[in-house]
């Protein structure tokens, strides 16, 4: 689909196979985005006022509680599909120093930190080494209301396999850290569902590190909530490995749904790949996306690629993309990204109505299209469904 570029002052939209080193078009480059705090020390942390780099897209205000280091007494309540977990697979509770110890990495943001600190402790999902697991494994996080704090680690040990889906639904102010480790040679399809209730606030972090030959692929999907901003890192700690990362979005009015990336090629001959498409109607409907890559020196025959694709179908919302490229060595195999954001193509709408199909038809056609390759990669027939009935679902309300 063509898209008309519709950026503003505050997005960067990048032509397809151009690229950036660290910095938008026409700015000097920021420091390495490796050199950004890490911490498990809430003070290390300062007050976030809006003007961060890492904040200054940020609904900040909504997202105060999150923001906020104090007890949070809330809990969401847990269920797994299936009840009785496979052979070996466990889901544990660790306390908050073990919680810590058996992170993959601090925490990179004042929100995670505090999620940490006021969790009491974290879920433990561990798949044994040499398991293959036939069937996902779904945890659902059902919120009631209550201000909310969470830490979950998911470890996957050497030689194995395993989808994992968490969903949450209901409603709360919530922020979380999840942490997943990766094995050698292990697989991990992870799939976030986001299904809040429409005055959910949701602040969470996702760290990934992979071993040799190892293997991620994570969807995330944001439909519900309020406001939802998720940061997802992913780390090649030893040669080999491959990540797949896609992301579906549609924000309606007044809902402002934000992901932000990193991908981290800290070894060599790994691969990596980042496809997110949001879809946006209705006046105050907001999304950002912010995509950082870093190739480092040790990262020779690094092969990677980002893409971000943004559908506004009215008036009065606001997309913001911002892909960066950080190159340490260019002994590499390729690397580049791709950014737009547009309305609906009117050649591609009028090819589908001088063949008989209405208008209001055709837009729908050309938005389950713009999804249904993300929608097809999670690799999960169920979810796969659900999602296509949550499209239909967004398309009724928008008259698309």
């Amino acid at each position: 689909m063509t898209a008309t570029d519709l950026s503003t002052d505050h997005s960067r939209a990048v032509a397809d196979g151009a690229h950036t080193h660290g910095g938008g078009i026409g700015e000097a480059p920021e420091a390495s985005r490796a050199a950004r705090l890490r911490s498990f020390d809430v003070a290390d942390f300062p007050e976030v006022t809006g003007s961060e780099e890492e904040w200054r897209f940020s609904a900040v205000d909504v997202l105060a509680p999150v923001l906020a280091d104090r007890v949070a007494d809330g809990h969401l309540a847990w269920t797994t599909t299936p009840q009785v977990l496979p052979a070996g697979v466990t889901l544990t509770e660790l306390d908050p120093a073990a919680a810590v110890a058996a992170s993959v990495q601090a925490p990179g943001d004042r929100a995670s930190a505090i999620a940490v600190a006021r969790s009491g402790g974290a879920m433990a999902l561990d798949i044994a080494a040499n398991t293959e697991v036939a069937e996902a494994i779904e945890v659902t996080l059902t919120g009631s209301g209550e201000d909310v704090r969470g830490h979950l680690l998911i470890t996957v040990g050497e030689s194995s396999e395993a989808t994992v889906i968490i969903n949450r639904v209901g409603t709360a102010t919530y922020s979380e850290f999840i942490s997943v480790d990766i094995a050698a040679n292990a697989h991990l399809n992870l799939v976030l569902l986001q299904s809040w209730e429409s005055d959910a606030v949701h602040a969470g972090e996702v760290v990934a590190r992979l071993g040799r030959d190892a293997r991620l692929r994570g969807t995330v999907v944001s439909l519900g909530g309020k406001v939802v901003r998720l940061n997802t890192s992913a780390a090649f700690a030893a040669p080999g490995g491959d990540i797949e990362l896609f992301g579906l979005y549609y924000a309606d009015a007044g809902q402002h749904l934000e992901h932000q990336l990193f991908v981290d090629h800290a070894a060599p001959n790994c691969r990596s790949r980042v496809t997110y498409k949001g879809a946006l109607q209705g006046r105050g409907a907001r999304s950002v996306w912010i995509g950082d890559v870093l190739i480092r020196k040790v990262a020779e025959g690094t092969d990677t690629y980002e893409l971000n694709r943004n559908l506004v179908l009215t008036d009065g919302a606001r997309a913001d993309s911002v892909p960066n490229l950080e190159i340490e060595t260019g002994e590499i195999e390729g690397a580049g990204h791709a950014s737009a954001t547009g309305r609906f193509d009117d050649e591609q709408l009028f090819y589908l109505k001088a063949r008989g199909i209405p208008e209001d038809v055709a837009r729908r056609l050309v938005v389950r299209g713009f999804f249904a390759e993300l929608i097809q990669q999670i690799g999960v027939d169920s979810v796969e469904q659900r999602l296509i009935n949550a499209i239909e679902a967004e398309l009724e309300v928008t008259g698309a």
